[in-house]
């Protein structure tokens, strides 16, 4: 699956390490170093219109996303809930066979 973190910017949600709130940035030394080494690396993906609210984190790079933890995170669960309904009909196919 994949998850839409705005400006256009779509990354796949089993690649995501972690999403950060951007106000918690600046409490932790490691975090600006690592946000200052993956930018020297041109592996930072900034926001251009909008001030970022949160910070995605893979493998591959740092996303800034103009839109807020919460709403990030009812995204990635947007999956698990989709999961469910297809198992869901899964078992009502099977049961309408019978």
């Amino acid at each position: 699956m994949f998850i839409h973190i705005g400006e256009g910017n779509v990354v796949k949600s089993d690649e995501v390490i972690a999403i950060i709130d951007c106000d918690l940035i600046s409490s932790s030394s490691i975090t600006e170093e690592m946000v200052f080494n993956r930018r020297k690396e041109k592996q930072v993906v900034e926001t251009e219109e909008y001030e970022p609210k949160a910070m995605i984190i893979t493998e591959e790079a740092i996303y800034f996303s103009p839109l807020s933890v919460a709403t990030l995170k009812k995204r990635g669960n947007m999956q698990t809930t989709l999961n469910k309904l297809d198992d869901f009909s899964d078992e009502m196919e099977s049961t309408l066979d019978e």
